[in-house]
């Protein structure tokens, strides 16, 4: 039986790779048309679409009335992404540059924004309130995002002078997504049905196995950008994705109705998300990039992460 299951596992691994490939390059091409970066389409569209995967898991976490799960995968995903992803791109792309795309208060600001929820948790609950706060929080980064970028004003010129290929493109984005969608249900599925066998508590699964699973399509995207040379699509995508989380953790939280209350054993998670991000931020000014070797210290980090999650 396990045996199907692992097959299911790694099957899934090669159908999010292809569907990863049609949404890069079907974003680029409507980038490109459109006149606009592929940083700030990549931030907003492809941020939230490749949070599909967060989504399902945190719907099914409150239909399930197990609300710790959305909120351990979220938390999670912060970890994967700055600590595993960003370095998986920057150590094997050459490095990562960002002065073209967001000076230092626009990381800064994105960054207060990703770190929000890890920072209301800390008291060991989260409530309705705090969920509320989340959602404003999105709305003003995005406004500022918005802003320097224009995206609004370009896509409603593009509907204004509407192309049979715009439509073409967006349909292979939504099939590049469904592909993604499907397959990361599936390796989330079989991230849980391998975790059960090994015994492992449901909150420790949702913030290493099962985020790192939920974040499969973010690394299929980093892989697919270095071998295409497209690195900002990969950025903007981690970017929107982890400030999706946001977005997402302040959804679930306002339509779970309750507070959430977290085990105890939280606060050394916290450690890492604070030290992972402000790492990240102090390399990012540095100079304007996230170098190989940069790229290896965060990812050194999120190996003592798992290391001391283990343990």
């Amino acid at each position: 039986m396990w045996l199907i299951n692992l097959f299911l596992y790694l099957f899934s691994f090669v159908t999010i790779w292809f569907g990863a490939g049609l949404i890069i390059s079907s974003i680029e091409k409507i980038s490109k048309r459109l006149h606009f970066s592929s940083f700030a389409v990549s931030f907003f569209l492809l941020g939230i679409l490749t949070s599909i995967p967060e989504a399902t898991v945190g719907i099914n976490s409150i239909i399930e009335n197990d609300p710790e799960i959305y909120v351990g995968n979220l938390i999670g995903g912060i970890l994967v992404i700055f600590l595993f992803v960003i370095p998986v791109l920057a150590i094997f792309g050459n490095g990562i540059k960002l002065a073209h795309e967001l000076d230092s208060k626009k990381i800064l600001l994105s960054l207060a924004v990703i770190i929000a929820p890890s920072f209301l948790i800390s008291d060991m609950k989260i409530t309705i309130y705090e969920g509320l706060l989340m959602l404003l929080l999105y709305g003003v980064l995005s406004y500022f995002i918005e802003k320097k970028k224009g995206l609004f004003e370009h896509i409603e010129d593009g509907i204004e002078h509407f192309q049979p290929y715009y439509l073409r493109d967006f349909i292979w984005t939504i099939t590049g997504v469904v592909i993604v969608f499907l397959s990361g249900y599936i390796i989330v599925e079989q991230t849980i049905y391998f975790a059960d066998i090994l015994h492992v508590s449901s909150f420790i699964i949702s913030i290493t196995l099962l985020s790192f699973g939920t974040n499969l399509p973010e690394l299929s995207i980093a892989l697919r950008s270095i071998h295409s040379g497209k690195k900002d699509i990969a950025f903007g995508d981690y970017m929107g994705s982890a400030a999706a989380n946001t977005l997402l953790f302040g959804l679930f939280t306002v339509v779970n109705k309750e507070d959430v209350i977290i085990p105890n054993h939280f606060f050394r998670k916290f450690i890492f998300i604070v030290l992972g991000l402000g790492l990240f931020y102090l390399f990012s000014r540095s100079k304007k990039d996230i170098s190989r070797k940069e790229g290896l210290v965060l990812l050194l980090i999120y190996i003592l992460f798992l290391f001391v999650e283990v343990l």
